[in-house]
């Protein structure tokens, strides 16, 4: 039986032309991941296909990387897929398993995919360090600004409790209790 695997990493990508391609590769059963980043280890679609998987059958992917990002994690699967007694098929990259070629083109190809993951890493990174010499803040917002937090002291002064001041101003206690614990010192001093 041939088990077909299809993944694209966000929501507005389309999964029609791997869809498709394994449709034409003759693929019995086809599981997907929509929206889903190949680095992510809790993939339920790629899960299913592993479960579905017995030995003699082979797993089709498009592409290398709809399997895997890194060589690490696609030289474990294809390993243990072999294990398994599990063949192995990439349409794009024109090569099986089954065969010393396809186990060479393999080891090949993952190594440029971990190299091109590497890549992205790397500029991806020099990117942020540039945006924030330029003053750009990177990550999410804070939750409170100086004046959210001194208001929220006033009214804890005034006798709120700590878990309805963080509903009046509209963050969670959690949060209120973490800015009260990190400022510490200057909630004291406020407080004298």
């Amino acid at each position: 039986m041939k088990i077909g695997y299809a993944r694209v990493s966000t929501a507005d990508q389309s999964l029609d032309l791997q869809l498709k391609a394994l449709k034409e590769a003759g693929c019995d059963r086809i599981y997907q991941d929509h929206g889903i980043s190949g680095m992510r280890f809790d993939r339920p679609g790629y899960g299913k296909a592993m479960q579905a998987l017995k030995e003699g059958d082979t797993l089709v992917v498009w592409r290398l990387d709809r399997l895997a990002r890194s060589m690490l994690e696609l030289t474990d699967t294809v390993t243990t897929l072999h294990n398994r007694g599990i063949g192995f098929r990439s349409l794009c990259e024109y090569f099986d398993l089954g065969t010393p070629v396809g186990d060479f083109m393999l080891h090949i190809l993952s190594a440029m995919a971990h190299f091109e993951r590497a890549l992205i890493i790397e500029r991806t990174r020099a990117g942020m360090a540039a945006a924030k010499a330029r003053g750009v803040q990177i990550g999410r917002p804070p939750a409170m600004d100086g004046e959210t937090f001194r208001e929220a002291l006033f009214l804890i002064n005034r006798g709120l409790s700590v878990p309805a001041t963080a509903t009046q101003i509209g963050v969670g206690k959690s949060t209120l209790y973490r800015y009260l614990s990190e400022n510490a010192a200057r909630y004291h001093r406020l407080n004298m």
